[in-house]
């Protein structure tokens, strides 16, 4: 693992222009250019409030303002977009670039590397275009909003280690890449963004107590809607599989990274 983090530090200079490069690419010929990032979540948490809140009435156990439901599931699908965002792209990076990893000889963890750093531009910028809109509503910053580089470290380092990990998997078993799609997909309803966690059936609960995403999730709600700070006692399981994780991928990597070109 030394090894390897003192070849991406090597890299530092490449990955940072590959990061540039790729965002420059997404917004290429486009006159919003990195609003782009911003309004397709927005657009996506919008519809969500107007439909539920607005049209089925959903509200917020115990919150009267208008406005709760909103924040509360633009907060939390900020939190889920940014580790689906790494989860997926690290997913299919080593198919992706199969080609140049073919034709460029360089530490091939970069690849996961440019799509954490891109991923997280994005999630800034979004999280910049929230607090417009949370003003908008007339909810202003607290100090409880510096808990969420907390979350952000926390979700990156656990979508990165699961994504580089499947990632590999998918190279050798492209299955992995379509069950996993699903699963994510049942992985969202499963956790308390568009509904709150107070409505779950007490016979259902334990789905919610042993998704590790739930207290991720939590922090950014918790910190944003109530201007609270998270239960730190339910974040040390979550942290330990995150940082476990991020490890062991770096493992798997080291065994498997020979392989990869051969098998692509």
């Amino acid at each position: 693992m030394k090894n390897m983090l003192i070849a991406l530090w090597q890299y530092r200079h490449f990955i940072k222009s590959s990061i540039r490069g790729e965002l420059k690419a997404r917004v290429a010929r486009s006159r919003l250019g990195t609003l782009w990032f911003v309004l397709h979540p927005l657009a996506q948490a919008t519809i969500f409030a107007l439909v539920l809140a607005e049209v089925l009435g959903a509200k917020l156990p115990n919150i009267e303002n208008k406005a709760a439901y909103p924040i509360y599931l633009m907060s939390g699908m900020a939190a889920w977009g940014l580790f689906s965002d790494i989860l997926n792209r690290c997913l299919n990076i080593f198919v992706e670039y199969s080609s140049t990893l073919k034709k460029i000889s360089f530490p091939r963890l970069c690849l996961p590397m440019i799509v954490w750093g891109s991923a997280l531009i994005n999630h800034i910028l979004l999280l910049l275009a929230i607090v417009v809109v949370f003003l908008f509503f007339g909810h202003t910053p607290r100090v409880t909003w510096f808990v969420i580089p907390l979350g952000i470290l926390l979700i990156s380092l656990f979508a990165f280690g699961m994504g580089v990990m499947l990632g590999i998997f998918n190279v050798f078993t492209r299955d992995v890449g379509q069950v996993i799609g699903v699963v994510m997909q049942i992985w969202f309803w499963l956790t308390p963004i568009v509904y709150p966690y107070e409505i779950i059936p007490q016979n259902l609960r334990w789905l919610a107590e042993i998704n590790l995403m739930v207290p991720l999730v939590r922090i950014y709600q918790d910190a944003l809607l109530y201007n609270q700070w998270p239960d730190f006692t339910t974040l040390w399981l979550p942290a330990v599989v995150a940082m476990s994780l991020f490890m062991f991928s770096f493992v798997l990597f080291r065994k498997a990274g020979p392989e990869l070109v051969d098998v692509l």
